[in-house]
């Protein structure tokens, strides 16, 4: 290792174990102001910005130590840097900077720093035509973080841009629920527009379908294999229950714009052992609602599993139940998430950009809105088709490019705020 690389290393264990021992002696929620100097020295190095993101494993729940590396990248370039813890054991905390002396600013662009796991290590890989960047949260969503703070420094550089009229809020949370962004409501920010970053094919999102997370509970009565009839099979529920649920997206509303509303089972687990029957079984499901509400949706869901768990209402011999004491939700259990929502429209009206509507959830619901008429932007490098896959990766090009178009989308909601 070259001498300037290993110190740069050690620099960098050095802030990260000095801000990791005043982070802990901080109460929980305590908000940690450190003060930018006077003048800025923006870093416009987007590949080593990048990788210096992506390096890090941030799997969600672990995002101390990419929030640390950011928040120090952010305060030595000049930015004022605001730490909003959610927890102290583990640490984790959001990181709010600003380059001028304005915290409430007319253009806040935001993502998020927590990624799925597993880790997948930083890899560049040079290629005649173009290179490629991969890794964990290289695309997403990384790859949006680092075009956005090198699109503000550009501007800021170029002085097309005031400091006073820009913000960056990096959250975390985003896979798992959004607990990073719900918190960031209590920040105070009022901005006029703000730019979300998730992979879009750099191109603007007209809007994404809302999302529900729903569990089915099958509940059944423990007996020996050999006589099955004795007890009631929780498995056998739970199949019942779910069948009609993979065709069920068909009879649901629909739109023009987001498609059919899509249901997927996506996790099954029930019983204790094969000689066994099953006394419980549990099925996670996701829907991606095209249109209608969560509430209409979860409606539709419970009638269809309450049909198709009939069979199952008479007792068991040798038992005190009966058809008539036996209801659907004595032998199935059905919720729903609180943070459920319907279809987000999202503004779409910068000149010069495809636009496409997406079919994945993102933090633009658990932002409420601060101001009338907060304009709510999407775009970013890379495509969801490889994000949280074992090949997420995008192109040098891709990169750069997404740079330029986050330049013209807050130049336009500059110039909208403006008029």
């Amino acid at each position: 290792m070259h001498i300037q690389a290993l110190a740069s290393v050690v620099a960098l264990v050095s802030t990260l174990c000095s801000a990791r021992q005043f982070v802990e002696q901080r109460p929980l929620n305590a908000i940690d102001r450190s003060v930018s100097a006077n003048k800025l020295s923006l870093t416009h190095d987007l590949i080593g910005f990048h990788k210096g993101l992506v390096e890090i494993e941030s799997i969600t729940g672990n995002e101390q130590a990419v929030g640390e590396w950011l928040a120090a990248s952010l305060q030595s370039q000049g930015y004022t840097v605001q730490k909003q813890y959610l927890s102290k054991d583990p640490v984790r905390f959001n990181v709010l900077a600003w380059p001028g002396s304005q915290r409430d600013v007319k253009v806040l662009l935001s993502s998020h720093i927590d990624t799925v796991p597993p880790f997948i290590p930083y890899k560049f890989e040079k290629f005649a035509d173009n290179n490629t960047i991969s890794g964990r949260g290289s695309v997403d969503a990384k790859g949006s973080v680092a075009a956005q703070v090198i699109a503000v420094n550009n501007l800021l550089a170029a002085s097309k841009i005031n400091a006073d009229d820009v913000a960056v809020l990096y959250v975390i949370g985003e896979e798992t629920g959004g607990d990073g962004m719900k918190a960031a409501n209590s920040l105070g920010l009022r901005p006029h527009s703000i730019i979300f970053g998730e992979p879009t094919e750099r191109k603007l999102v007209s809007g994404h379908k809302g999302v529900m997370h729903v569990t089915i509970h099958a509940k059944g009565r423990a007996a020996h294999s050999g006589y099955p009839w004795l007890g009631r099979s929780a498995n056998e529920v739970l199949v019942a229950a779910l069948a009609p649920i993979r065709t069920l997206g068909d009879d649901l509303p629909q739109s023009d714009k987001y498609g059919k509303t899509t249901l997927n089972i996506g996790k099954i687990s029930g019983g204790v052992a094969g000689n066994v029957v099953a006394e419980s079984a549990l099925a996670e499901i996701v829907v991606r609602i095209a249109a209608g509400t969560p509430k209409e949706v979860l409606a539709s869901i419970t009638k269809t599993v309450h049909r198709a768990v009939r069979p199952f209402l008479s007792g068991p011999e040798g038992c005190d139940e009966s058809r008539e004491h036996l209801r659907p939700e004595d032998v199935v259990e059905i919720a729903a998430s609180d943070s459920a929502y319907g279809p987000v429209d999202l503004e779409h009206d910068v000149p010069g950009f495809d636009v496409i509507p997406v079919n994945y959830g993102t933090d633009v619901p658990n932002w409420k809105v601060s101001r009338e008429g907060q304009r709510r932007y999407l775009y970013g490098p890379g495509t969801i088709f490889v994000a949280h896959s074992d090949h997420e990766a995008l192109t040098e090009k891709e990169l750069f490019d997404s740079v330029e178009g986050y330049e013209r989308i807050l130049l336009f909601a500059l110039e909208n705020e403006a008029n």
